[in-house]
């Protein structure tokens, strides 16, 4: 889910509530919270930074870095694709497509996947960046498209689930759902779990779609809308999901962070918590980001809330991933923050850029790649303590000499 629509809504409920002023001042408490000061306790540097492309600032696109193991990938804005090595950020190769990008880049079966603004789905090859083929979805797409053995599966704003071939972009199969009177703009990522495809939608749904026929295989309510005015009834999964085994992890605006049983639906734990982010997780803890920016864990088998941090209040922060013995978070102001995943303590913050982090961080192997809305990608790692390299005494040595 990307910022706009949150500050949109942010906007139209300030308004209703301080009747945009005229009735009192809230700026005060409108404002993002003020950096607090801590003991740095977790040493995090850059290792390097690049250029990808032009400024997204206030496009609010769906753009992140991505990777296969041997290469990041990113995108811009306007057009750019770019392979980077990821010890030394150093090009690999650059594609300039030449059309305005929203989402992408997806990654998988020797494929690189952006999509347009304007509905185009446009497939390089990862090895050199050579354009392989280019479909028509006729619709914009705000998450990173799925590309898993004979499939790119694409979600377009408008509650449709588009599945293209990899071999030439023709269309396999498509799901469509109904769109409320009033949703949020974004878009849920949809993810790979066993032979389906899972994914959710704005009417508060999740499904699960099995990858060669397009038959869903489970539909499970997530967010149910409730209340009398379009506002109230927002009930919009348009954030991350994340899975664990074959547990689904998911969240709902105005509606709940939920485990899901990945071949059934059915929900294991749900708790009363609403975001647009949506969840990540790591092997103990599942992360979200609520919708005034707290920051909170819970424990993964159980949905108990293990802690919740207000630092970030109003900061627009990123969903947090979990990093090493840390959670990193992006901001509206271009900071990185790391907080303790143990007790949500803030260990490290560091300054990516001057201008917002939006996309959710990447983590590969031992490094944490983030992109900034001025069409810069770098590269972050923890530094480790010096070893002794003195040579520890021999036991068997010190037992001769006193024998």
């Amino acid at each position: 889910m990307t910022p706009l629509g949150r500050n949109l809504l942010a906007l139209s409920a300030a308004c209703m509530l301080s009747a945009c002023g005229l009735f009192g001042d809230d700026d005060e408490e409108l404002k993002p919270a003020e950096l607090i000061e801590f003991e740095k306790k977790v040493p995090v540097k850059r290792l390097w930074r690049a250029k990808v492309g032009s400024d997204a600032e206030f496009l609010r696109v769906a753009l992140r870095p991505m990777g296969d193991g041997n290469r990041i990938y990113a995108a811009s804005v306007n057009g750019n694709v770019v392979a980077l090595d990821p010890e030394s950020g150093k090009t690999v190769w650059r594609n300039k497509l030449g059309i305005d990008v929203s989402s992408g880049p997806g990654v998988g079966e020797g494929l690189i996947v952006v999509v347009s603004a304007d509905g185009y789905v446009v497939a390089l090859a990862a090895d050199d960046g050579t354009e392989r083929w280019r479909a028509y979805i006729a619709g914009e797409s705000l998450a990173t498209p799925l590309v898993h053995e004979q499939w790119v599966v694409v979600q377009a704003v408008d509650n449709k689930l588009t599945a293209l071939s990899v071999f030439d972009g023709s269309e396999r199969w498509t799901i469509e759902q109904s769109t409320p009177a009033l949703t949020m703009r974004g878009s849920t990522s949809p993810i790979q779990v066993g032979q389906t495809v899972v994914t959710g939608f704005d009417n508060g749904r999740v499904m699960a779609i099995n990858f060669s026929s397009g038959d869903v295989e489970w539909d499970s309510m997530l967010a149910p809308p409730s209340g009398r005015s379009d506002l109230d009834r927002l009930s919009d999964i348009d954030g991350d999901l994340a899975v664990v085994g074959q547990d689904i992890y998911a969240s709902g605006y105005q509606g709940r962070i939920a485990s899901l049983a990945g071949e059934s639906g059915q929900v294991l734990w749900a708790r009363e918590l609403s975001t647009y982010e949506g969840v990540s997780a790591d092997w103990n803890n599942v992360y979200s980001t609520l919708d005034n920016g707290e920051l909170v864990a819970l424990n993964r088998r159980s949905g108990t809330e293990i802690w919740r941090q207000s630092a970030l209040l109003r900061r627009e922060p990123t969903l947090p991933v979990s990093f090493r013995t840390t959670v990193a978070v992006g901001d509206l102001e271009g900071y990185l923050h790391f907080f303790s995943n143990v007790d949500g303590e803030p260990v490290a913050r560091v300054r990516a850029g001057g201008s917002a982090i939006v996309g959710t961080p990447l983590v590969m192997a031992d490094r944490l790649y983030v992109q900034s809305d001025d069409g810069s990608v770098s590269a972050w790692y923890v530094v480790e303590p010096k070893r002794d390299d003195r040579r520890a005494p021999d036991i068997a040595e010190e037992d001769d000499e006193s024998a």
